[in-house]
């Protein structure tokens, strides 16, 4: 899940981090009234879920009264990528001597937190990456022992800020490891990092990205949910409870577990095929939860066929292939299915299908096999 810019520092500063202060709106009147009390100059900042707002017109600086109004006027509404602009961050304007980036997330390969701090800031990370990977200092953290702050200086030292911002700096980052850590995030992100004239070091920006699987320990971020960017696709979903995100292929997509249904999608893309989503049933292949990713696959209008692969593992192959059959007397689906059935009881499950086989409803032994004939099927509904 994703957070609104105001909604990091928010959380930002409730551990201490240095933040400008500011006022989150949703009107013009509110915009000018939280500038007028901050004090001018302000920055007007698009609140939304994507990158690119100050290319896309979505920050403004406002040096009085008027200003104020004509930019929240403008940014108000504003679409950007397809994300329209209801709220504004009205922020007190801060000087600048120097941008730095830091930021913590996961390294899977490592089984560690990766931070990564460089003294170029205020551009795209990558773009860093790609032109001068040097000039990002990375620390990898073992999570049962966590940040010291020996190794934080180390840290800073290597990223080679300012000596001046070297104390702030290593605050920051040890509340930033801390707020990563708490919160449950897989990112969290501070571009820029600003030492200000006067020595002092501040969070300007605020990316963060918390893990939903973690919702169980966190019931306030029921909040950060509902402010999630999705289409009409993924919204059923996700009040279905299943994790599904939108493509924009041809071959619907059913399987049990993320990693199956990534494969999934590579192997419908490595025989032609376009997928037309990511849905991952988890270990439940009921009739209920079959039923329910089945509605979702078909409410999409450029699925053509559908591929369901499933592994049964603690789900067994003849529970998943009578849920198969009872949510098909229950959604109505024209396109034809293509079924792959493999693991715990699979043979049990296939005997079960069998009956049940027509050119609308296939069966294949192989996950490569199931998938040319999804994507071929997709292919003639096409023609």
């Amino acid at each position: 899940m994703d957070l609104f810019e105001y909604q990091g520092k928010l959380l930002f500063g409730s551990y201490g981090i240095p933040v400008s202060p500011g006022e989150a709106v949703q009107s013009v009147e509110d915009a000018v009234a939280a500038a007028d009390r901050l004090g001018y100059p302000v920055v007007v900042k698009a609140q939304v879920l994507t990158g690119g707002r100050g290319k896309a017109g979505g920050v403004k600086l406002a040096n009085n009264s008027a200003e104020a109004r004509e930019y929240a006027t403008s940014i108000l509404g504003l679409d950007i990528k397809g994300h329209i602009v209801g709220t504004v961050w009205m922020e007190k304007a801060s000087d600048i001597a120097e941008e730095y980036y830091a930021s913590f997330t996961l390294d899977r390969s490592a089984k560690a937190y990766l931070g990564m701090l460089s003294a170029q800031g205020g551009v795209e990370i990558e773009q860093v990456a790609d032109e001068n990977p040097d000039a990002i200092a990375k620390i990898q953290v073992d999570p049962v022992i966590g940040l010291s702050e020996e190794a934080c200086r180390d840290w800073v030292k290597r990223a080679a800020l300012n000596p001046a911002a070297t104390e702030g700096a290593v605050d920051i980052l040890m509340k930033l490891y801390k707020v990563y850590v708490d919160a449950d995030a897989d990112l969290v992100e501070i571009n820029p990092l600003i030492l200000t004239p006067e020595g002092k070091v501040h969070a300007l920006d605020a990316k963060v990205t918390l893990d939903d699987n973690a919702l169980f320990r966190h019931p306030d971020y029921e909040q950060y949910d509902a402010i999630q960017h999705r289409d009409e696709r993924e919204l059923a979903a996700h009040k279905k409870g299943l994790q599904y995100v939108g493509l924009d292929g041809s071959v619907g997509v059913i399987a049990n577990g993320a990693g199956l249904a990534m494969s999934t999608i590579d192997i419908i893309n490595q025989v032609g095929g376009t997928p037309a989503n990511f849905l991952d049933i988890g270990g439940g292949a009921n009739a209920d939860v079959m039923a329910g990713a089945l509605e979702v696959i078909v409410s999409d209008t450029n699925v053509r066929s559908i591929f369901i692969n499933i592994f049964g593992g603690i789900t067994k192959g003849d529970e998943v292939a009578k849920g198969i059959l009872e949510a098909l007397s229950r959604v109505t689906i024209e396109a034809p299915i293509v079924i792959r059935l493999d693991g715990t009881n699979a043979d049990e499950g296939r005997e079960i299908l069998k009956p049940h086989l027509s050119d609308r409803l296939q069966m294949q032994p192989t996950m490569l096999e199931a998938a040319r004939c999804a994507v071929e099927l997709a292919e003639k509904a096409s023609a």
